[in-house]
């Protein structure tokens, strides 16, 4: 029996119990091209499972399998979840599309990943009793710790973005990265200058949303989520420009001021910059990999000569400048400050 003859509403991941009541035979289920990524469940072999929902971290992370195997393996299981489970900590943060480095699922040479993709994080609230299965792993929280909510596109159960973010305190390798985290969900988006707010997204969360996911009670990793809270700021773009901007101020250097809107003497629009220090007319701008495109590169080029046309001194930040030489780019920019401030 082709993949064709499977009664269409069981979609291309499917409960097997719910096959069989709609008459498809143990045979069939047992057919090459059924994959079986848990136990009672399969799911069509080349299938897209990715919602939409999943769209800025595939944008995010364009040549990640690991991300989009967390999406994908989240939604092979949710035909088996029960109504009172959902996802929680690192796979319910990946599914709000939040910007952890794809590194932190990649395994080294013989070293394992931080978090492997083929693992989902599943809870109920206790005292229900936590999931268990190959692929899983299950976790009973405390109803007043975590909020239960439907993705909005997906139509996966999961913790609210907030409550998500609470969850994951203890277990980041590096502080900026949940800082970076919330940042994301509570970026309040601008368009382009001059152009109407109608196509601008609501944040996923609100600062004090993540106040009040901390303060709900004890949790591990407490201490590291009150830390992080002062930190957070709605106007970061990017994960690398929460890194660039926590790099700076650890580094001694002042705050750059975010999403800043540049004009000339006129009043005529130049650029929208990352980060900037206006008071000395510096800019600093991460060059990300969607720079390399030959489109891109030229209209950055035509940007930095406007702002430096206007008097702008503009650093560009690598990858390989801040992750592996951040102090270089703290001199750098101490340095851009001595000579502007003279």
């Amino acid at each position: 029996m082709p993949a064709r003859d499977l009664p269409s509403g069981l979609g291309p991941a499917f409960d097997v119990a719910a096959a069989r009541r709609a008459g498809v035979s143990r045979k069939r289920l047992r057919a090459r091209d059924l994959e079986r990524p848990f136990h009672g469940v399969r799911s069509v072999s080349g299938a897209s499972l990715i919602a939409d929902a999943a769209e800025d971290a595939k944008r995010a992370y364009p040549r990640s399998t690991e991300i989009a195997r967390i999406h994908e393996r989240a939604a092979q299981y949710a035909p088996i979840m029960s109504e009172n489970s959902f996802y929680i900590g690192v796979t319910a943060i990946m599914l709000w599309g939040g910007p952890l480095s794809q590194d932190l699922f990649r395994a080294v040479g013989d070293q394992s990943p931080v978090f492997d993709p083929d693992v989902l994080e599943v809870a109920v609230h206790h005292p229900r009793r936590a999931p268990r299965g190959r692929g899983i792993h299950g976790r009973a929280v405390r109803p007043h710790l975590v909020s239960m909510v439907t993705h909005p596109v997906s139509g996966l159960r999961l913790a609210s973005p907030s409550s998500a973010w609470a969850t994951v305190g203890s277990v980041l390798p590096h502080p900026y990265d949940l800082v970076a985290i919330a940042d994301s969900f509570v970026r309040i988006a601008r368009p382009p200058h001059g152009r109407p707010w109608a196509a601008v997204p609501t944040p996923l969360a609100t600062q004090k949303q993540l106040t009040a996911a901390v303060l709900a009670g004890r949790r591990a990793g407490k201490p590291q989520l009150l830390a992080a809270l002062p930190r957070v700021r709605t106007g970061s773009a990017s994960r690398t420009e929460t890194w660039t901007r926590l790099t700076l101020i650890d580094g001694g250097l002042p705050e750059p001021v975010l999403d800043h809107d540049v004009f000339d003497d006129l009043g005529a629009f130049l650029a929208c910059v990352d980060m900037a220090y206006p008071q000395w007319k510096i800019a600093i701008e991460y060059e990300g990999t969607h720079h390399n495109d030959d489109g891109q590169w030229q209209s950055d080029i035509d940007r930095y000569a406007r702002l430096e046309a206007a008097g702008w001194l503009v650093i560009r930040v690598t990858r390989a400048m801040l992750f592996a030489s951040p102090h270089k780019l703290v001199a750098r920019v101490r340095d851009a400050i001595g000579r502007r401030a003279r």
